[in-house]
């Protein structure tokens, strides 16, 4: 009984040894027309075949000076996010896109439930008593996502094969055109957002 018990695990240790050493890094630099680097652009990569949606997951955007922290947030479908608020007054968050319509009432502290997001798409985050508190979260249906650095890098890690990809910035409604790449090894994609 213990050969086939430390059979299993050395089994699922190498199975997980070579998952992790098949992922490639891929860097995408994402520049505005005049090649200035780009904060906090979305970059999602799709591979056809990875579950869209992971109910278990889960996020925060916590309140704190009148600002939502992060200003945006990129979540899988499916991801349970919750809005401490640690301000010493109260906030009232909203949504009023098509993506995901809901309303947290006047409160302090950490709602009791959080909010979750079923459907992939952009919303937009208020504050019906601070009109100057704004925030996205950008809902995308795959695991393989990340924000850019102040550099305009983002890093993720990939198995090599075929994707496509797209990158959203605040203020443009609509993500990019989905773009084809091959990933072979570390690979750098070059995007450029008007």
């Amino acid at each position: 009984m213990w050969t086939a018990i430390v059979s299993t695990v050395l089994l699922l240790f190498t199975g997980a040894f070579f998952t992790v050493a098949s992922a490639e890094t891929v860097t995408v630099i994402v520049t505005d027309a005049a090649g200035n680097a780009v904060t906090d652009a979305v970059v999602a990569f799709y591979d056809g075949k990875t579950p869209p949606s992971n109910p278990n997951a889960t996020g925060r955007i916590v309140q704190k000076n009148k600002m939502f922290n992060p200003k945006i947030t990129v979540v899988q479908t499916g991801t349970n996010i919750n809005f401490p608020n640690e301000d010493s007054f109260r906030h009232h968050v909203y949504s009023f896109s098509p993506t995901k319509k809901f309303e947290l009432k006047l409160y302090s502290g950490v709602p009791t439930n959080p909010v979750q997001f079923d459907q992939a798409g952009l919303v937009t985050l208020g504050c019906n008593i601070h009109d100057s508190m704004l925030g996205y979260i950008y809902i995308v249906d795959t695991p393989f996502f990340a924000k850019t650095d102040d550099k305009g890098r983002a890093l993720l890690k990939l198995g090599e094969g075929q994707y496509t990809y797209q990158v959203w910035l605040p203020g443009v409604n609509k993500p990019g055109a989905e773009q084809k790449v091959k990933i072979e090894g570390s690979t750098e994609v070059k995007v450029t957002i008007p």
